[in-house]
Formats: structure tokens, sequence, C-alpha cells
């Protein structure tokens, strides 16, 4: 369908401004054009602000999209593409996912104090057991090789040690071997604790204190949070191009075999689907 002025204005302003376009967005523009601009809006404030290197924005960006929690394909597509186009190394891109992919130990790092809660509520158990040589030696390692311990890790060091070395090896390797900055890591971390499809507090206010101690300023703590405050916008760009295409069903044909007034048929510039 021909756009109207407006529309044509948003949708100019929305590729200077973010560097790209898709069919999603073209739904959207198209199914409410007021809507879109406010979007653009609020999502420009973090990119105008400049308070984090450019391909780190991208890092971010790829790690609220990959997360566990979230896993929205097009996105990690298009911001691993931006990163590269960025100057951003394999490796660095990489070690973004590592950092990302530890994100499921918290299912312990919540389930294990409430287990060891239910076990004393139940007089299962009394104290904490002390630890061996070996569970020391863990927590010394831990400490040593991630520059904190958190009390959080306590429960899953004394009832399950071996799954406790297994994790710090796991999440030690971007640690041991990565390339990107402590403080940036730590971002990384604050990034997928506060997208609204993960909420983990604890680990949360944690990273941004390692954040801090490592030099991170409040302006780069905040613009992560911005950042990751509008994955929301999922919601429209997987669900507006669907009802177009349900409206496009029940619309019937009008003479000469036209399709309707929601075309199909735009030429994307950049991804096919933008993140946020």
């Amino acid at each position: 369908m021909a756009l109207t002025a407006r529309q044509q204005q948003v949708k100019d302003e929305f590729i200077a401004v973010r560097g790209t376009w898709s069919s999603a967005w073209e739904r959207i523009l198209e199914l409410d054009t007021d809507f879109l601009h406010a979007y653009l809006e609020w999502s420009a404030v973090p990119l105008r602000k400049h308070h984090l290197e450019p391909k780190v924005r991208e890092f971010i960006f790829i790690t609220a999209d990959a997360a566990a929690t979230h896993l929205h394909e097009p996105g990690i597509r298009q911001h691993v593409r931006a990163a590269l186009d960025l100057g951003a190394t394999a490796a660095e891109v990489m070690e973004v996912l590592e950092l990302t992919s530890t994100l499921g130990i918290h299912a312990c790092n919540i389930g294990v104090p409430l287990l060891i809660e239910v076990l004393t509520e139940e007089g299962l158990r009394t104290e904490a057991a002390p630890h061996s040589q070996r569970q020391q030696e863990l927590k010394a390692e831990f400490a040593a090789s991630r520059g904190y311990w958190h009390e959080f890790w306590d429960g899953l060091l004394e009832l399950d040690p071996e799954l406790f070395a297994a994790y710090l090896e796991f999440s030690a390797v971007p640690w041991r071997t990565g390339v990107l900055a402590p403080k940036v890591k730590e971002l990384v971390y604050i990034a997928f604790d506060a997208a609204a499809t993960h909420l983990y507090v604890p680990g949360l206010k944690l990273h941004m204190r390692n954040a801090v101690r490592l030099g991170a300023t409040a302006a780069e703590i905040l613009e992560v949070l911005e950042i990751v405050s509008v994955i929301g916008i999922h919601a429209a760009t997987v669900g507006a191009p669907i009802l177009a295409e349900e409206l496009r069903g029940r619309a019937p044909a009008p003479p000469g075999g036209d399709t309707g007034d929601l075309d199909t048929g735009d030429l994307d510039v950049g991804e096919a689907s933008d993140v946020v």
C-alpha cells in the first residue's frame, strides 16, 4: 500500500536513527503509525547518549536476545551482524554468548536456598555442614577467578560440590581465556539479569556492584538497563505481522485482484527482523 506522508516521514526517521527496516516494522507502521514513532523515540534514547562504545552496545542487544529466557533469533542475527560491522571479533561475540549461557545456573541460585529452607522447616536439616578441604578449595578458586563470592553459592557448594565444580569450570572459561574487559563482562551479566524475561534481582545487584568496582559509571549501567527495557516491543514485531495476515484473510478481494491495503512485499533495509 502507498504510505501517507506521515508514515513515510516516520519510516525515513526510523531508518536514519536505527539503521534498519523490516516487514515487521512496515506492518506496525501501517497499523499504528503513532505507536511506531513513540517506540522509535523511546528506543533511541540510549543510542543518542553514547556512554557505551558502539560495539559494546551491540553486545548488550545480543545478550538480551540470546538469553535462554528470550531467544529472539532475528535480533541475535541482526546484532551479531552489526557488532561485526563495528569491528567486533568472533572471539568477542562468542564470549558474549558464553557469558550469557551461564543464566541457567539461576535455577540453583534460587532453588537450592529454598530447598535448604524446606529441609530446615521439616526438621531434616539443622545447620550447614562444615566445608571439606575440597569445598574450601573450590570456594577459593571461584573467588580468585571471578573476583567475588556471594552467599547464594553457599548452599550449592554444600549440597553438591561436584555440580559446583563443574559449573565453576564452565563459567570460568571466558574469565580465563576471554578477550572482553572485566567491566564489559559484568555489563553482560547485568543485561540478562535485568531483562523483563528474567528479572533476577540478587544477581543484578551483585553484578552492578562488581561493575562499579571495575570502573563502570552510573551512566553506562543505566544505558544497559535502557537498552534491555525495550524488548517488550517484540510483542508487536511478532504479533503485528500476524494481525496483518489475518486481516488480509478476512477482507474480500477487491475488483482487479488487488490483495488489499496491507502489503507484504517490502524490501528490508538491514536484517529481516529488528530486535528492539
